[in-house]
């Protein structure tokens, strides 16, 4: 007996081998293994499962959304402000904390699903030959050498290579992404055959559509093909979106900062202005919970709870909230073909005769749809050819479309399905057709003739035997040819061999449909009346048509400066076909899976950029192109629907599942799953991404200048020797009321109108850049000096110092709420329509911090709590006119920007 490593290598050549080279490598024989040797497979190949991955418990997951620098900084904000006695501001610490970790922990808890998915893929049970007997076991008792039966709507329990079959297809499709069956036969493969060309070998998880089969497993568990995608996804390593990236270096750095800052004044105070150690340490104390956005980390996950929802209204359902910002920033889209791009539904595109070739239109099975010649509607009833072609294609099939109230689907094969939609297109009724023709007798198609006919005939005294087949294979047996007239004349080969080549070209499966006049009194076909006796009708292509939508969404990728890639499984012929279709650019050649084996990754990471066309490809394959672009710097989005997707899905940086046809697996190892299957969705994703980051990126351009405004006031007091001008308890009504109030509003914002006119973000970027740092300081600057004036304003008319403490706590309040006006326009003009309209929210949360001001400024309970005083109506006056020339002022720099720039796409904050 040879080793598992032996006889199980992961990367033999199983399909290579010959039946006899088979069988003595496997140690087995075609009447199946005796219990004792099953016993000893067992043992030493172990059970036909994929091995769970060990997980972390629950309570450690939730403790780990804990685990983050700023998340320490806003617990010791909490401890700092308890000390101090307002509980209030603890609470509100406290529940911004538990909030994140809460939010994080469903999402992560959510997110490692994809092993579990493809385990629920592999078969239950299993009909095997054992001990000389037919019997059925479990699936997971399953071991090389046992001999396996399959029928239509089995799912195959493991891999394995036939050893007979007949008319047997497979749908392969969440491996291969062909959205059509295999045809199965037992032929040997070349040793590098792609894994759709292996067609003597079955695939474990693949479902058989049609025909029998019996096969011999020859791998098990995580050496199957579906194992090797299980292995190959649990070892992926999933990336951090940039907005987590950024946001773990910049709380870094504040956390860095802002101790710095306090230690230093500290020091200050007590060495060189010799400040009682209580006071400095309170002005400290006020300092650090000043600088600390405390409300920003809840903000952040508003925004980007409000794009789910948004994402939600058009089809995209996200599964991991901080991946909505990462929408915003992706530069190449990796899409599959099958289903993403095309339909899924195979339809009879073009139709050849001996002198036509007409064009077919309609969408997926349902039987309705024009014909043309020359790019002009024709009335097929001219064409009495067609009706012949039609009936052909009606009669010589084994299929059956149906209405189910939304939608026509087929039941069969979707090729024959295909064919039924053409013949009711031509006007057949096809229940009626196939009442009035009895079929009498039937070849079913097999791999190794490549053809299929059967003897109909009806009660008018006709009878034929309709033949379909691959193109060469009529061809070859034909004698005749019918005319578009209806009369038989000489069979022209090089005719229909250049027709059915032009028509391949273009990505499309070619079929040849021939018939044969045969007496009533017929009753049997014989292979042998069949060849040279054909006269041919003409050929129909078939392909899986791009959705419509689809071609106007890769337009928008482009004008949006994403690049778009076509990752297949399917024949490079029909990938670029597709490609050209919806429009992509770079398609002067396709990369085959071979071709990508036979590159390094540093030639991989060229070629990828020049390429945007990739056929034939495995898991592996897409697992490397989606890496080679991560690194040249691409932000990945990679679309699919198969479990051959998983593994890529998991690695892009952004993971597009379909949601209607995609497998579960898919779905698991996704960021992003598509309610509607549809490419264009994917577009209207990307813009909500944007628009979140633009928001995100307002939230952050106002939090940090308001907390470095409201710090600059306290250290710039400290510095000259002067009293605070405002006190520690009224800094700390400032966060609570502002700070999460104000930046909630951004989170409802509007996306600008140029949104998708722009490139995709650096994502690389820090969200703390030199644009940040000169506003920050602006603004600063601004409220620093605003304060002062007007406290000393106060103080200069001899008012008490609560007053001149109100009057600059109301100053601060109102350039906040005008600051905030002002960060909304970051990208365009202030003054506009869009200026005054905003959002609701935005108007209605200015209303509830003011009205809360006017609270603590007049209710005798607030003014005990806080130390204010009632103002006059002229010093409201004033405090509006200071926050216009603030206003004004900022805007008159961003103007000043946009002239020395000369443009208005001027970078965020």
């Amino acid at each position: 007996m040879e080793t598992i490593n032996d006889l199980q290598d992961r990367n033999f050549s199983w399909h290579a081998l010959s039946k006899e080279a088979l069988l003595e490598k496997l140690s087995a024989t075609e009447l199946g293994l005796q219990a004792s040797a099953v016993d000893q497979r067992q043992v030493l190949y172990g059970v036909n499962a994929l091995p769970e991955q060990q997980k972390l418990s629950k309570l450690r997951r939730f403790l780990l959304q804990f685990h983050n620098i700023l998340i320490y900084v806003l617990l010791g904000a909490a401890f700092i402000t308890a000390l101090l006695g307002h509980w209030l501001d603890t609470a509100v610490i406290i529940t911004v904390v538990v909030a994140n970790a809460i939010i994080g922990f469903i999402q992560e808890d959510k997110a490692e699903n994809a092993l579990a998915a493809i385990r629920h893929m592999l078969a239950p049970k299993a009909n095997v030959l054992r001990n000389g007997q037919k019997e059925q076991v479990a699936a997971v008792n399953l071991v090389p050498g046992d001999v396996v039966y399959l029928e239509p709507g089995d799912k195959v329990p493991a891999d394995c290579r036939l050893l007979s079959c007949f008319s047997l297809s497979v749908d392969e499709s969440i491996l291969t992404g062909e959205s059509v069956p295999s045809k199965k036969d037992t032929k040997v493969s070349t040793v590098n055959a792609a894994l759709g060309d292996r067609h003597s070998m079955l695939f474990s998880g693949t479902i058989i559509k049609a025909g029998q089969g019996v096969a011999i497993v020859v791998s098990t568990g995580e050496l199957t093909q579906i194992g090797q995608i299980n292995c190959l996804l649990s070892s992926v390593q999933s990336l951090n979106t940039p907005l987590v990236n950024q946001m773990a270096v910049f709380a870094k750095w504040l956390t860095f900062f802002i101790l710095a800052v306090a230690g230093l004044l500290l020091a200050y105070g007590l060495l060189i202005e010799n400040y009682s150690f209580n006071y400095i340490f309170m002005a400290v104390v006020s300092l650090s919970v000043a600088a600390i956005p405390e409300g920003l980390p809840a903000i952040l996950t508003i925004t980007l709870a409000i794009g789910v929802k948004e994402m939600a209204k058009r089809n995209a359902i996200i599964r991991h909230l901080p991946s909505i910002e990462t929408l915003g920033a992706v530069s190449v889209i990796c899409t599959d073909k099958t289903g993403t791009l095309t339909r899924n539904e195979m339809t009879v595109s073009s139709l050849i005769t001996d002198k036509h070739i007409f064009k077919l239109g309609g969408e997926g099975y349902a039987p309705i749809g024009n014909f043309s010649l020359n790019e002009e509607l024709i009335d097929t009833k001219e064409h009495v050819l067609l009706d012949k072609i039609a009936l052909a294609s009606l009669l010589c099939n084994d299929a059956t479309i149906k209405n189910n109230g939304e939608a026509w689907e087929v039941v069969g094969d979707p090729m024959e399905g295909a064919l039924l939609s053409f013949s009711g297109k031509q006007g057949l009724d096809i229940d009626k057709e196939n009442r009035s023709w009895q079929r009498a007798d039937v070849i079913p198609f097999d791999a190794a003739h490549r053809y299929m006919a059967t003897l109909n005939y009806n009660h008018e005294g006709e009878s034929y035997i309709f033949v379909k087949g691959a193109p060469e294979q009529i061809l070859s047996m034909s004698s005749q040819q019918i005319s578009s007239d209806g009369n038989t004349e000489t069979f022209d080969l090089k005719y229909w061999q250049e027709a059915a080549e032009n028509i391949a070209s273009e990505g499309q499966r070619v079929l040849a449909f021939g018939l044969i006049p045969v007496g009533i009194d017929i009753s049997h076909i014989a292979r042998k009346n069949i060849e040279g006796n054909i006269q041919l009708l003409g050929m129909v292509g078939m392909i899986d048509p791009p959705r419509i939508e689809a071609i106007n969404a890769v337009k928008e990728c482009y004008s949006a400066g994403i690049t778009v890639k076509m990752i297949t499984g399917d024949h490079a012929g029909t990938a670029l076909a597709i490609a050209k279709n919806v429009g992509l650019k770079k398609i002067q050649k396709a990369l085959l899976g071979k071709d990508i084996d036979a590159l390094s990754d540093a030639q991989l990471q060229e070629e990828v950029l020049t390429t945007d066309v990739f056929a034939r490809t495995s898991p592996e394959h897409k697992l490397r192109l989606v890496m080679a672009l991560q690194a040249q710097d691409e932000i990945v989005a990679m679309t699919g629907d198969g479990v051959n997707d998983a593994p890529a899905l998991k690695r892009a940086d952004a993971g597009i599942a379909m949601g209607q046809k995609g497998s579960e697996a898919a779905k698991e190892a996704s960021d992003l799953v598509l309610a509607d299957d549809n490419f264009a969705s994917i577009v209207a994703a990307i813009q909500q991404g944007r628009t979140v980051y633009d928001n995100i990126k307002k939230v952050i351009s106002w939090s940090l200048p308001t907390s470095a405004g409201e710090a600059m006031i306290i250290i710039v007091a400290l510095l000259l020797g002067l009293s605070l001008p405002i006190t520690p308890i009224q800094i700390l009504w400032i966060n609570l009321i502002t700070t999460v109030t104000l930046g909630f509003a951004l989170a409802f914002d509007r996306p600008e109108k140029t949104l998708m006119q722009r490139r995709p973000r650096d994502a690389s970027a820090p969200i703390i850049d030199k644009h940040l740092i000169w506003h920050i300081t602006f603004v600063s600057g601004l409220f620093v000096c605003a304060v002062f004036a007007m406290s000393y304003m106060s103080l200069n008319q001899s008012h008490s110092a609560s007053h001149a403490q109100t009057l600059s706590l109301n100053t601060l309040v109102i350039l906040e709420i005008f600051h905030l006006l002002f960060i909304r326009n970051i990208f365009n003009d202030s003054f506009s329509f869009d200026f005054l309209k905003g959002s609701p929210i935005l108007w209605l949360t200015i209303c509830l911090v003011l009205l809360a001001q006017i609270a603590v400024i007049y209710l005798p309970f607030f003014q005990k709590i806080f130390g204010t005083t009632g103002l006059a109506f002229n010093e409201w006056i004033l405090l509006l006119g200071v926050g216009v020339l603030v206003f004004m002022l900022l805007e008159l720099e961003k103007q000043l920007r946009f002239f020395l720039l000369n443009t208005k796409h001027v970078k965020a904050f």
